[in-house]
């Protein structure tokens, strides 16, 4: 298979409602689809970076130059009759994960619309339904954290991830726990502390938490280490982990118990499935997180929570929890807490072209 041509859409969706975490506040997204174009099939890709750098040092703008520039180039006109011999194209181009997870994204879906497979067949996925937890920002007050918890809870969701920063911590995690005693609940601090913290931290111990997701420094595993040992409580990592390599010397170093495996925190699926083997071989749980994808992404989302490892509830929850409007049909929607993998070939759902269309703000041949 050869690509000829790929085009780049940049898309903003304003989301339904603001999303906050410890380092910045949303009201809307703006992700890169990727269109690619090989043998007279059409292939879609999500690079689903934020626009600034505060969770890494990724934005739709470098993206865009990275994509336009180098990684598209070296791929176009260039045999692969698999992914992995796709990617090898652009081997020497150093991270830029999630520039690559939406070009690695197309060429999935069109390997699998020219073997007519769905893409979770593809990966090796064992799942027909994927188990969905709500990932919750920082709020100003209780009481709306209190509504959009029982909200999700009364829509099925399986576990509910609350944001917290600094100030928004513990008090914050403690009348959650004592609303929702029984509810799955984990708190994700997206780097926002460090080992002067620990004391403050090892008061989350109290509320029986799955985990606490990326305490430390967004680049660490040596004081993820150290902290490790003083809690009861698992350490998941995150941004920590942007290779295998990352997460052999993580579980090595005992820096964490868990790991959260992004699509495009990894350059794509084919590491995030290299991943996920190498922890599930290990017994070290593992769980798919997100990063606001718009359909396509989701799509791809679904496809690798559906192998074997994938053992806890993840971020995959419905389209509707974060647009009014999604740009794939059906839309992406959680029954029960749980969402159906898609059996249509490549990613299984279609691209509405018109909805992509009212949202661009930008278009790039490349």
């Amino acid at each position: 298979m050869k690509i000829e041509r790929v085009e780049l859409f940049v898309v903003r969706l304003p989301m339904v409602r603001s999303f906050a975490t410890s380092s910045s506040r949303k009201t809307q997204q703006e992700h890169i689809l990727v269109k690619a174009y090989a043998e007279g099939l059409v292939g879609w890709g999500e690079c689903a970076s934020p626009s600034d750098p505060y969770y890494c040092e990724e934005t739709s703008g470098t993206c865009r130059h990275i994509l336009r520039d180098f990684l598209v180039p070296l791929l176009k006109d260039k045999p692969w009759d698999d992914v992995a011999a796709a990617t090898a194209h652009w081997a020497k181009v150093k991270r830029n994960n999630f520039a690559k997870a939406g070009l690695e994204m197309a060429c999935w879906d069109l390997l699998g619309q020219a073997r007519k497979q769905p893409l979770h067949a593809l990966l090796g996925g064992t799942r027909g339904e994927i188990l969905s937890g709500v990932s919750l920002g920082v709020e100003d007050d209780s009481a709306t954290l209190f509504a959009l918890i029982d909200q999700y809870l009364g829509e099925g969701y399986r576990r509910i991830k609350l944001k917290i920063a600094p100030g928004k911590d513990v008090d914050v995690v403690r009348v959650v726990r004592e609303r929702y005693p029984d509810t799955p609940l984990m708190a994700d601090a997206n780097s926002a502390y460090t080992l002067a913290d620990s004391v403050l931290l090892k008061r989350l111990d109290d509320f029986d938490l799955m985990m606490i997701e990326q305490p430390l420094a967004h680049d660490d595993i040596v004081d993820h280490a150290e902290l490790q040992v003083q809690l009861r409580t698992p350490i998941c990592l995150d941004e920590s982990i942007y290779a295998l390599d990352d997460a052999r010397k993580a579980l090595m170093l005992g820096s964490g118990r868990i790991i959260n495996i992004k699509v495009s925190r990894v350059g794509g699926l084919l590491n995030a499935k290299r991943l996920h083997d190498y922890c599930y071989e290990r017994g070290v749980p593992v769980w798919c997180g997100g990063m606001h994808e718009f359909g396509i992404g989701r799509a791809a989302n679904l496809a690798i929570a559906s192998l074997p490892g994938f053992t806890m509830p993840g971020d995959v929850s419905g389209s509707d929890k974060y647009y009014h409007e999604d740009i794939v049909t059906p839309p992406i929607r959680a029954a029960n807490g749980a969402i159906a993998v898609p059996q249509g070939p490549g990613l299984g759902y279609n691209v509405d072209e018109e909805m992509v269309r009212r949202n661009t703000v930008e278009t790039i041949a490349a």
